[in-house]
C-alpha cells in the first residue's frame, strides 16, 4: 500500500514541479512519520525515501535505535520545540525546521551534537492568527536570522510554515508566497511548506521542502 501512495505523491510533486517549469530533484520529500511505528520509517526508507519529519522529541527517542540503522536518512523535526528539550533534539535530529526564537537558537547552539557540522535550521514564521499555530513573528523575524548566523554551530537555511487547514487548497496561496517573499528578504534559499492537500499549491510557489504523511500513510495511529 505504501509503494502505491508514495508513486501517487511522486506523480503530484513530479507534475506540480513541471507545471512551475521546477526540476523535481530540487524539491524534497519530507515523509511525516509522527505517530507512526518505527516500522512504517524502515518501510518507506525501503522504498527509497531518505527525509522524515517527526513532530515530538520524545516520540522520536523511541525510534531513535531503528532510525540509526538506516544509513543516510535524514531527520527532521517539524513540530514546536520547547527551550528544555533543545538538547536532545539537537542530538537526535538533522534538521530543526520549527526554530521560532533566539533563545531557542542560543539553546541548539550550546547543545552537544553527536556530529561535528553544524545543526541545520530552519525559522518557522507564524503568518496565520490562528492561536494554535507556532512560530515567530514578521517583526522578530530578521532579528532571530541574525542571531541565527552569529552561532556558530547552527546553518541556516530557509523558513517554514503552516497555513490554516482548508478545504481548498487555494486558499494556502496567499500564504505560501508571503513566505517566499520573506526568504528572499533575508537571503533564505529554502522553504519548507506544503503537506498532504496542498502540495501542489507550495510547489506552484517556490517550495523546496514538502511535508507529507497522510497521503504517504494513511490516517495516523499510536506509535
Amino acid at each position: 500500500m505504501l509503494r502505491e501512495r508514495l508513486q501517487v505523491v511522486e506523480e503530484r510533486v513530479s507534475c506540480a514541479a513541471a507545471r512551475a517549469g521546477r526540476r523535481r530533484k530540487d524539491i524534497t520529500l519530507v515523509a511525516v512519520t509522527k505517530l507512526f511505528p518505527a516500522a512504517a520509517l524502515s518501510e518507506a526508507y525501503s522504498l527509497g525515501l531518505r527525509d522524515f519529519g517527526e513532530n515530538y522529541v520524545q516520540e522520536f527517542e523511541r525510534k531513535a535505535a531503528a532510525a540509526g540503522a538506516l544509513p543516510g536518512a535524514r531527520f527532521h523535526l517539524i513540530g514546536h520545540l520547547q527551550s528544555n528539550k533543545s538538547g536532545r533534539a539537537a542530538e537526535l535530529f538533522d534538521v530543526i525546521q520549527t526554530v521560532d526564537s533566539g533563545r531557542l537558537a542560543r539553546r541548539l547552539d550550546e547543545a552537544p551534537r553527536r556530529r561535528a557540522n553544524p545543526l541545520e535550521v530552519m525559522i518557522e514564521v507564524k503568518l496565520s492568527e490562528e492561536a494554535t499555530k507556532s512560530g515567530a513573528t514578521l517583526e522578530s523575524l530578521q532579528q532571530i536570522a541574525e542571531t541565527i548566523r552569529g552561532c556558530p554551530n547552527l546553518r541556516l537555511t530557509g523558513l517554514m510554515t503552516m497555513p490554516p487547514w482548508a478545504e481548498d487548497p487555494e486558499a494556502s496561496r496567499p500564504y505560501f508566497r508571503r513566505l517566499r517573499e520573506l526568504a528572499a528578504r533575508v537571503g533564505l534559499p529554502q522553504l519548507s511548506m506544503g503537506m498532504s492537500q496542498d502540495l501542489e499549491i507550495a510547489i506552484e510557489e517556490g517550495a523546496t521542502v514538502v511535508r507529507v504523511g497522510t497521503a504517504l500513510f494513511g490516517s495516523r495511529v499510536n506509535a
